[in-house]
């Protein structure tokens, strides 16, 4: 039987998908969408008018956020830049960490044994809240950046290993082999067949998470992790809106530039 080819100006036909494709799909989105009105009461979405109903405190707080002072921008600036400082610090802790665990939660290159229980680890990290963390270290080390410090990175850590690792487990496995033929050792296998393929990758996720971290960094400063947190903290407390505001402003200025920094770095690796 011979089958006929399409001519070059003829447009494949879509491939049809089964009736039990579009039953698992309509299963799946259903069950999403049921969900969400179930919930509906439950995260109080029913109050959402409250937003527009133009009371007294809505208007007062509106009209102090949009008068920001900056009478004590030196303080703001300088705490700002102390929260990048612990973003970058954390950031850098975490790639140190992450690099090892990464490797070994490779099912490509790690053995299962070894894999597992790392995994483990990675996902107890990532699950544990910064604050969490940071509560934990303030109680350890004090009051100060260094709880900062030392929760970004465990928290990093967990989110590049496992960042790391699938891009591992996603290489080209020529160039491996080809060190492998020489009679190299695991770790020069590592050293001259992996980490050249994914450094650039590896660049890309720690400049994210850099720039995550510097959000991250901000909050922290609310339970005393040193930065610019604690000085929005205190301000919201004494009812000073204007200096939230400029505090706020602040932030989105310091973040974008620090957007801005790592989109030109990516831009070099790629």
């Amino acid at each position: 039987m011979t089958t006929v080819a399409p001519s070059a100006g003829t447009i494949p036909a879509p491939p049809k998908r089964s009736l039990g494709a579009w039953a698992l799909d309509l299963l799946i989105w259903g069950g999403v969408a049921a969900l969400l009105i179930y919930s509906f009461e439950a995260v109080n979405l029913e109050n959402l008018p409250q937003l527009f109903t133009g009371s007294d405190v809505v208007d007062h707080l509106v009209r102090e956020l949009m008068r920001p002072d900056f009478a004590n921008w030196r303080l703001f600036v300088g705490k700002m830049w102390e929260t990048v400082q612990i973003a970058l610090w954390g950031t850098f802790l975490a790639i140190f960490l992450g690099i090892p665990m990464g490797l070994a939660a490779a099912r490509n290159i790690a053995p299962v044994w070894v894999v597992q229980p790392v995994r483990w680890v990675m996902n107890i990290l990532r699950s544990i809240p910064d604050l969490v963390i940071g509560i934990l270290f303030v109680v350890a080390v004090g009051l100060g950046p260094l709880a900062g410090v030392l929760a970004i990175a465990l928290n990093t850590a967990g989110v590049l290993a496992k960042l790391f690792s699938e891009a591992v487990e996603s290489i080209d496995k020529g160039p491996v082999e080809g060190v492998r033929a020489t009679g190299a050792s695991k770790l020069h296998e590592i050293v001259w067949g992996v980490i050249p393929q994914v450094a650039p990758l590896w660049t890309s996720f720690a400049l994210y998470r850099f720039e995550s971290n510097s959000r991250s960094a901000t909050v922290l400063g609310l339970i005393g992790a040193g930065g610019i947190g604690q000085v929005l903290f205190d301000s919201i407390n004494a009812f000073d809106f204007r200096d939230v505001s400029a505090i706020v402003i602040i932030v989105v200025v310091a973040v974008t530039l620090i957007d801005l920094l790592s989109q030109a770095m990516r831009k070099r690796l790629l």
